[in-house]
This record gives structure tokens, C-alpha cells and sequence, in this order.
């Protein structure tokens, strides 16, 4: 098992016949407010609430893949990364969410999400929230 920052996570690898995506979960932050938006009702997960980001390009770093996902999702500049604050598995899936705070210039739009809002962890824990997602707010809360 993998541990960062106190965050155990599965180990990374295979699962099943398949090698894990890597998905970058960018944590934008104003004040003790976190950004979240809600998925299309069209894609897996959808009408629940999510940390923007996506998955990683070939060849991208977690900084590139933040600056191009915010860029085409909200429309902002993103110009640094920090820590990374949990790496979980998206159970069911072939994806290992890395929950990263992203700094960044700009106003976020909804070019990809349905709506977008500003919500504390506290208002975030009662949100429906994507499992993973959930599950990264309950570790923050604990």
C-alpha cells in the first residue's frame, strides 16, 4: 500500500486486466469554501456532485493535466499544484483519484458541469457527492 500525507490508498497497479487511469481531483479553495461541480446527467455519476479535474494524457504531469481539465471545464488558469492531499481508488473502476489543491487565476464558468458551487466541508459531507469524492470529504472531516 501506498501512504501520502497519512493517506493509505490501494495499492497502485492493476485492476483486474486493466492498468489504472491516473485522475487528477483539483481542490480550489476560497477562504474554508471548495469547489465543486455537478455531472451531466449523460455521464457515469451523473446529477452528483464532484472536485473538477480528469484524467491524465499520456506524457502530462498533474500540473499540465489541472491546467488543461480547469482550462476546458471552468475556463481559468491554473499555476500551481500543491500536495497531494489523498490518492483513492475508484472502486468499480479503473481509476486512481489523486486529490491534489490546485492554485489558480480566474472566475469559474460551467462549460462542462451543470452547476458549479462554492460549500464548505461540513455542507459538502451532506451534498450527494461521486463515492470517491465522498469519500475524500469524510477523510478531511475525520
Amino acid at each position: 500500500m501506498t501512504s501520502h500525507a497519512g493517506v493509505v490508498s490501494n495499492p497502485p497497479g492493476k485492476s483486474g486486466d486493466q492498468p489504472l487511469v491516473r485522475v487528477i481531483a483539483c481542490v480550489l479553495e476560497r477562504g474554508n469554501r471548495m469547489l465543486v461541480g455537478m455531472r451531466p446527467d449523460n455521464k457515469r455519476h451523473g446529477g452528483l456532485w464532484e472536485f473538477p479535474g480528469g484524467k491524465l494524457e499520456p506524457g502530462e504531469g498533474d500540473l499540465e493535466a489541472a491546467a488543461r481539465e480547469l482550462d476546458e471545464e471552468l475556463g481559468i488558469d491554473v499555476y500551481a499544484v500543491d500536495r497531494v492531499m489523498a490518492e483513492l481508488h475508484d472502486e468499480g473502476s479503473v481509476y486512481n483519484i489523486v486529490f491534489r489543491r490546485v492554485r489558480a487565476r480566474g472566475e469559474p464558468e460551467a462549460f462542462e458541469h451543470s452547476e458549479l458551487k462554492w460549500a464548505t466541508l461540513h455542507e459538502l459531507e451532506k451534498m450527494p457527492l461521486a463515492p470517491t469524492d465522498a469519500q475524500f470529504v469524510r477523510m478531511q472531516l475525520a
